[in-house]
């Protein structure tokens, strides 16, 4: 690598959604994302949000108001999307939070194969979500 390039560093991940609002609510709700204001392209039908976690870390909302549910293009996305909770505890606390909302877990909280203590749910549009600890 030249001495004048700097590592590679994930800046934001990005999903799609057909319901921008629902889903940023999901986020600031269960993750404490700040959102951000909402974008719309003048140029195409397109829009989006930045939410904004703890670390940093960007994730990008995006629609496309033309595809609908049943388009194959709109289920393109991301494997999942894995947050650091910070300790085993607090992965369990929020299981446990999301549970007695009545929300399903997809993992319940296991150490896995490869040392992550997690759990797994999915959002409200079906994307994977880990709860590290």
């Amino acid at each position: 690598m030249p001495a004048t390039a700097s590592p590679a560093r994930i800046i934001h991940l990005a999903l799609w959604t057909h319901d921008i609002d629902t889903l940023c609510a999901f986020y600031a709700s269960h993750l404490d994302a700040r959102v951000g204001p909402l974008y719309e392209s003048r140029t195409r039908p397109f829009s989006s949000r930045f939410l904004t976690f703890a670390s940093e870390v960007q994730l990008e909302v995006m629609h496309l108001p033309r595809l609908e549910p049943a388009d194959p293009r709109s289920r393109v996305g991301l494997a999942h999307v894995a947050f650091q909770l910070g300790s085993r505890e607090a992965v369990d606390e929020k299981v446990r939070h999301m549970t007695g909302l009545g929300m399903e877990i997809e993992g319940m909280p296991r150490l896995t194969g490869d040392g992550y203590y997690e759990a797994v749910i999915r959002d409200p549009d079906g994307n994977l979500v880990e709860l590290v600890g």
